[in-house]
C-alpha cells in the first residue's frame, strides 16, 4: 500500500520543501499545496512567491493560496479532492474545521522537541538559550498549538558555533526525513500516538514565540555568552541589532572575549580593523556586521570605511 495516501501538503517557508520534495520522490499522491499569497516585497514591492509555491510550480502540482483558511470556496475545493491525510510544515496554525477534515486528520512537523519549544520559532529560541540538543517532532494536530499526540522523534545536536541558518539547513532535511518514516508508519498502522502529557520534558518548558523587532535587541548588560546566544539564535536574519552612534548596525557573527568589562554598551577599535563592546562580564568581539541598508561584511571592511566617531 506504500505510496497510496492521497494527501494535501500545506507550507510556505523554505523549511518546508524538503519535505514535499521527498514526499513527491517516494510516491505519495499530492492533491494540493497549499501555500501563503503572493505578497509585496522589497524595495520595488513586486509580487513574492513563497518558497514551496516556487518548487510546487516547477513540479507542476496544483496550488491553492487561499487569503482566509475558513473561506468557504477553499473549503469546498478540499472536500472535492478527498485526501486521506494533510500534512503541515513550516504554515500557519489551521482552524479545527480545516484540520479536522481528513479521515486521518493532520499531521505537523515541528522543529522541537514536543512539548519543548511550541510556537514559531523553535530552533531561533533553542539557539538564544543556549541549547546544547533540540529535536524534531511529528504529531497529530489538535485545537490547542502543538499540543497533539506524538507519532514519531528525533534528536538533534547543536554545534557549539552554529547559527540558526545553518542549524535550519540540517533540520529542515532531517525533518523531510522523519516525516517520511512518519507517513509510512501510518499508511502500514505501525505508529502509537503518545499524549505529550507522557513525554519526557525538562524542569523548565520553554516557549518559542514568534520573533519580533525587539527580541533582536542587544542588551550589553547581559554576560557576553547571552549575547553570543542571541546573535546565534538571528543570524544571518532576521539579525540581533544595536545602535553605534546615530545609525544601527547587525551583528551576525562575534565571540566573546576576555577583559576588564567597562560601561555595558561602550565600543572600542583594538587594534584599528577590530570592534568590541563591553558586555556585563567582559567584551564581544564582532567578526560580521551589516550597517543599516548594505550588505553583510566582514566588520574590517565595515571599519575600513567608517567615519563616525
Amino acid at each position: 500500500m506504500k505510496g497510496k495516501l492521497r494527501l494535501v501538503f500545506m507550507g510556505s517557508a523554505g523549511f518546508a520543501v524538503p519535505s514535499l520534495e521527498q514526499i513527491l520522490e517516494k510516491g505519495f499522491p499530492v492533491m494540493a499545496v497549499v501555500t501563503a499569497p503572493d505578497k509585496p516585497a522589497g524595495r520595488g514591492m513586486k509580487l513574492s512567491r513563497t518558497p514551496v509555491k516556487e518548487f510546487a510550480e516547477a513540479r507542476g502540482l496544483k496550488l491553492l493560496q487561499p487569503e482566509k483558511l475558513r473561506d468557504p470556496a477553499f473549503l469546498e475545493e478540499l472536500t472535492r479532492l478527498r485526501c486521506d491525510l494533510q500534512v503541515v510544515v513550516a504554515f500557519r496554525m489551521l482552524p479545527e474545521i480545516l484540520w479536522n477534515m481528513p479521515p486521518m486528520g493532520t499531521v505537523n512537523l515541528h522543529a522541537s522537541l514536543l512539548p519543548d519549544y511550541r510556537g514559531a520559532a523553535p530552533i531561533n529560541w533553542a539557539l538564544i538559550h543556549g541549547t546544547k540538543t533540540t529535536g524534531l517532532t511529528t504529531f497529530r494536530i489538535r485545537r490547542e498549538i502543538d499540543t497533539g499526540p506524538v507519532l514519531m522523534t528525533r534528536r538533534v545536536e547543536i554545534g557549539e558555533k552554529e547559527n540558526f541558518g545553518q542549524l535550519e539547513d540540517r533540520m529542515k532535511i532531517a525533518g523531510a526525513d522523519l516525516l517520511l518514516r512518519t507517513l509510512e508508519g501510518l499508511e502500514g498502522g505501525t505508529l502509537e500516538e503518545i499524549p505529550q502529557k507522557d513525554l519526557p520534558a525538562p524542569a523548565t518548558l520553554h516557549t518559542a514565540p514568534k520573533l519580533t523587532r525587539e527580541t533582536g535587541r542587544i542588551s550589553w548588560e547581559l554576560p557576553s555568552e547571552k549575547i553570543i546566544h542571541l546573535v546565534r539564535g538571528l543570524s544571518p536574519a532576521p539579525g540581533a541589532w544595536t545602535r553605534m552612534g546615530n545609525f544601527t548596525v547587525k551583528i551576525l557573527e562575534a565571540e566573546s572575549r576576555p577583559g576588564v568589562p567597562q560601561a555595558p554598551g561602550t565600543w572600542i577599535r583594538n587594534p584599528p580593523l577590530t570592534l568590541r563592546f563591553a558586555a556585563a562580564d567582559g567584551w564581544v568581539e564582532v567578526l560580521k556586521i551589516q550597517p543599516e541598508g548594505k550588505k553583510t561584511m566582514p566588520v574590517a571592511d565595515f571599519l575600513r570605511g567608517y567615519r563616525g566617531p
